[in-house]
């Protein structure tokens, strides 16, 4: 290798030799990291969406390729977070794309000692089974001779990550079931 080989591949030395003083540019990068693509490059199309891991709603661009999410970034055109994300939403592809993501309704039975795989009507049926059982087992029509007409067998705990719509309709369910324990995490 002839010197001025040996020196361009030297960092320190492309940095001296050429414009880029503040190694900013050429003179950091190596052949390596000059061949490494964004992986937004590749994508088909860009989808707008909601980081989901708090009641911020910071803003995200999901860049996906063949059906499949290769990048997950925050969208400066947010008002919200500017295109700025927690570690937690910039690490939200692995939320998606992660081979130990579960993406079937998993069920224990009582006392069993295994999981198994329900279709998601079946476990949508059941929860209903088991909210009007619980309700009728469980209602106060009246207490100390006061008008009450509500349950206490089960309440309702939302999710920061739910927007002010879903939080109404939510409310709304609960309350018509009689429900009085009604909290969002947001609040706690």
């Amino acid at each position: 290798m002839d010197l001025r080989r040996l020196l361009d591949a030297w960092p320190l030395a492309r940095q001296l030799r050429g414009s880029d003083r503040l190694a900013l540019g050429h003179a950091a990068q190596s052949p390596r990291s000059a061949a490494i693509e964004p992986r937004t490059r590749g994508a088909d199309r860009v989808v707008a969406s909601v980081c989901p891991y708090c009641a911020v709603g910071c803003g995200q661009k999901v860049y996906v390729s063949d059906g499949t999410v290769t990048q997950i970034e925050g969208d400066e055109a947010s008002p919200i977070s500017r295109g700025r994300l927690c570690p937690k939403g910039s690490a939200s592809k692995q939320l998606v794309t992660s081979p130990l993501r579960i993406t079937k309704v998993r069920y224990r039975r009582p006392y069993g000692t295994q999981w198994e795989d329900l279709p998601l009507e079946q476990a949508m049926e059941m929860i209903a089974d088991r909210v009007i059982a619980t309700r009728e087992q469980t209602w106060q029509e009246q207490q100390d001779c006061k008008v009450t007409r509500r349950t206490m067998g089960f309440a309702s705990l939302g999710g920061a990550t739910i927007d002010n719509e879903e939080n109404y309709l939510i409310k709304k369910l609960f309350t018509a079931l009689g429900a009085i324990q009604i909290e969002n995490q947001a609040r706690i």
